[in-house]
């Protein structure tokens, strides 16, 4: 059971980075800062869909071998559609386990939450079973519809190297595309495919508020 009021989720993020930022050598944090700096001014952020733009569809496997379609879930209601980078990255398991203790508010409000990344099906498996998470986790193997969303990005050739350092394994886990990886978003897609809601940042050490999402949901006009 969720509480009625959860701590928010940003602020989680923020002391997870404070306690764990020391932990990272000089030379990679200077490696991360710098080519995060440079993918928040490529202005990814301003060419990705946003708001009032048409969600493109997508059919792709889930963790538990189903296939899972978006026009399928619109057809039953709308959909929360949550983009990560993989079950490596600490910031997108405490998100995805903040929007779990979250659900069962999303899903009274007769939304579907559909949770993405370039990871393969084994990774997504391990990771709902790790975090007991209850949702639609699928892989986008090769970021072909994070491509679509305008979302993915190639790492840098020495931010590739230090994620290999830390052993994160990227060849591996996503399927032998392991420079292609999604910015962290969410949106909200209404019925029609209308993307009434949008939180793309680059920075991956910040994602939507599932307090904001619910209050998306909530403005979603009604069905006709």
């Amino acid at each position: 059971m969720s509480s009625s009021n959860p701590p928010r989720l940003s602020d989680e993020l923020a002391a997870f980075f404070a306690a764990r930022s020391h932990e990272i050598p000089a030379a990679a944090r200077e490696v991360m800062e710098r080519t995060d700096r440079d993918l928040a001014a490529s202005g990814l952020t301003e060419r990705a869909l946003d708001v009032g733009g048409t969600a493109p569809g997508f059919s792709l496997p889930a963790a538990d071998g189903r296939t899972v379609a978006l026009d399928a879930l619109l057809a039953e209601g709308p959909v929360v559609l949550t983009f990560y980078r993989g079950a490596w990255c600490p910031f997108c398991n405490i998100a995805l386990r903040a929007l779990q203790e979250q659900l069962p508010g999303i899903t009274a409000r007769g939304a579907k939450l559909v949770a993405v990344s370039p990871q393969i099906p084994d990774e997504s498996l391990s990771l709902t079973e790790k975090h007991d998470l209850t949702f639609d986790v699928v892989s986008d193997i090769g970021s072909d519809t994070a491509k679509r969303y305008g979302l993915s990005f190639e790492l840098p050739a020495d931010l590739a190297a230090v994620y290999d350092s830390f052993g994160f394994d990227l060849q591996r886990v996503n399927g032998g595309h392991p420079h292609t990886l999604p910015v962290p978003a969410t949106y909200v897609i209404d019925r029609d495919a209308t993307i009434r809601w949008a939180y793309i940042d680059t920075d991956y050490k910040t994602r939507a508020e599932p307090s904001d999402i619910l209050t998306a949901l909530d403005s979603l006009p009604a069905p006709n």
